[in-house]
């Protein structure tokens, strides 16, 4: 076999079994939270959305590319094409849309509590779903192109500006319906990501700031309250250092693809390797900093001596202005 196509396999293999487990688990533990305590905070409502998301990007696009590396052809015919790629396009948009309002609603809950960010916390926390919603109607509305320009795999000659996706094709027909279709989902990744680090840069700064006013507590109250501070703070970080990295390389291979008349398909395979990465990584991430998901991770593999208080969310401290500190879900 084509060492090409071995890594191909084994590096989609690794994402679909790791992806699988960590968001089923996430997505799982709240719906049995919101059916035994009979409600959800809006924090974790947002998490279980982006794993619902991260999920089907794992069902409609990382399966089928490793099917396909391992010699499985012609899988899928011209409906099951235009579903699976519109599918992918849309929950691959929501994954990162919900990680920016993610942090975005995390950012407005450790703002200052002024007359007009109180009625925005209130707000926010009240429509989180309304507003997933909006999103998820405005994303599909954006890729209802897709049904129309994705087919099956033909064998006659594709036009110059076909992107060639395992088993399906997207066919562009001219390039400037290429270039305006690259420049919007490029500039949307944009917007996104660019909200989610400013909210996390914001969080950091507001958190920094924190440890400074607590230097005067006694040393072991402040160790408590500092290792639940860099806890947090480095949650954020490692959040923003994901994506960036991923949806940075994806993106800058995007913009790269567009200079070209025919985009090979072994650059497709990266790229979607690099944009479907996230889907799979982020529960671990998610699962790691969130201690009522982590203890429950350790709970599920017999570990049950574990402490009763936790929070619901491990990625946020607010802070108060007399230096105590609790964490916000």
């Amino acid at each position: 076999m084509d060492p090409y196509l071995v890594l191909k396999a084994i590096g989609f293999f690794l994402l679909v079994i790791i992806g699988i487990p960590g968001n089923m688990f996430i997505i799982i533990q709240f719906v049995l939270n919101k059916i035994i305590e009979k409600k959800l905070l809006p924090t974790n409502i947002i998490l279980t959305m982006l794993a619902t998301a991260n999920f089907l990007v794992i069902l409609s696009r990382i399966i089928f590319q490793f099917l396909n590396a391992i010699g499985l052809e012609d899988l899928l015919d011209e409906s099951e094409c235009k579903f699976m790629i519109f599918t992918y396009r849309v929950s691959r948009a929501m994954s990162i849309g919900i990680t920016s309002l993610l942090s975005c609603h995390q950012c407005i809950l450790i703002a200052p509590s002024t007359k007009v960010w109180c009625y925005l916390k209130q707000k926010v926390s009240q429509n989180v779903m309304t507003i997933i919603i909006i999103l998820c109607v405005l994303l599909i509305s954006m890729h209802s192109n897709t049904i129309l320009i994705t087919h099956a795999r033909k064998n006659t000659t594709s036009s110059l500006y076909t992107l060639h996706l395992v088993y399906c094709d997207t066919d562009f027909v001219t390039y400037t319906s290429f270039i305006v279709n690259g420049t919007l989902y490029a500039l949307r990744d944009f917007i996104f990501v660019k909200l989610m680090m400013l909210a996390s840069i914001y969080i950091v700064y507001t958190l920094l700031q924190h440890e400074r006013t607590v230097r005067g507590i006694r040393s072991s109250d402040r160790g408590q309250k500092t290792s639940t501070e860099y806890k947090a703070s480095r949650a954020v970080i490692l959040l923003v250092a994901l994506y960036v990295i991923l949806y940075g390389l994806d993106n800058s291979m995007w913009v790269y693809t567009l200079t070209l008349s025919n985009v090979s398909p072994n650059m497709n395979d990266i790229r979607v390797f690099l944009a479907s990465s996230y889907a799979s990584l982020s529960p671990i991430l998610i699962i790691g900093t969130n201690p009522k998901l982590k203890h429950s991770w350790k709970y599920s593999d017999g570990k049950r001596n574990f402490p009763q208080n936790t929070s619901d969310n491990g990625l946020v401290v607010s802070i108060s202005k007399s230096g105590s500190k609790h964490t916000i879900g």
